[in-house]
């Protein structure tokens, strides 16, 4: 019963209170002006902390998105900074190629042979210096057998096998390699072999001629579509042959096969040397 009666007031009560409410929000003839001016009062504190807390919700949101978009265009950025540095490495290793290209041209022999430029595109895959593998081919009017030089006429091989567009070219210092020269100075004449892609050997040199360490080695151009004066190395050490019969002579090269890029491929002979 106690129960009963307690809810009836309570219902009661809230009727009361919320036509109380309802009149004061509606406020007819402002009536009820200064029961609305307290209840703003109360209530602004609360209606200025859940407009505060909805700007921090909505700065947060804003920041979190700002946070989004900054990250995808730091990731457009460094892909195209990527490129940026990409096509600068190109352009600068084709500006150093032109320029190698161009200082070896100048030293070159161009009145007296017919020369196709190439560019190195491999070296021989066991290390050994016995051949590298050039970017010109049967297409570019390559030939086996065909000399290979460098600037000052040195010569580096000889073209071994010819593809469409490349060519495998065998080194001077290659064991495969034998090319007849001839002492510059002297005229002493031999073989000259490859050791094994370090240096070469010019072989079945006579005990009469004469030669020495320093002397610039060439070749004689004797027996094989190789012109005679070009450069093949310098002497620099000289051995009697195993039965003792000839002469042997350490050759070096002037150049350094293994940092070799660009080469030229003689294809013809424009006037005799």
């Amino acid at each position: 019963m106690l129960k009963k009666n307690f809810r009836k007031r309570l219902s009661k009560a809230a009727i009361t209170i919320a036509v109380f409410g309802l009149l004061v929000f509606l406020n007819p003839y402002n009536f009820f002006n200064p029961f609305r001016e307290i209840l703003f009062k109360s209530v602004y504190p609360i209606e200025k902390t859940f407009c505060f807390l909805s700007w921090k919700v909505s700065d947060i949101y804003g920041i979190i998105s700002s946070i989004g978009e900054l990250k995808q265009e730091n990731g457009k950025l460094y892909e195209e900074n990527l490129e940026l540095l990409s096509k600068n490495a190109m352009l600068c290793d084709m500006k150093k190629e032109n320029e190698m290209l161009r200082n070896e041209l100048k030293m070159l022999p161009r009145g007296k042979f017919e020369l196709e430029p190439a560019q190195i595109i491999s070296y021989d895959s066991r290390g050994q210096g016995n051949w590298i593998k050039i970017d010109k081919g049967r297409k570019h009017g390559i030939k086996i057998g065909m000399p290979v030089i460098i600037s000052d006429s040195v010569m580096v091989g000889k073209v071994e096998e010819v593809f469409s567009e490349s060519s495998q070219v065998i080194l001077t210092t290659s064991s495969q390699s034998s090319i007849n020269s001839v002492v510059s100075a002297t005229g002493a004449k031999g073989i000259i072999k490859g050791n094994y892609g370090l240096k070469m050997i010019m072989d079945m040199v006579l005990q009469t001629d004469s030669i020495n360490i320093g002397d610039e080695v060439i070749t004689s151009g004797i027996g094989s579509d190789i012109p005679r004066g070009l450069l093949l190395g310098t002497v620099s050490e000289i051995n009697l042959s195993p039965d003792h019969l000839f002469r042997q002579a350490v050759v070096s090269p002037v150049s350094d096969f293994s940092k070799l890029n660009i080469v030229f491929i003689i294809k013809n002979v424009k006037r005799e040397i």
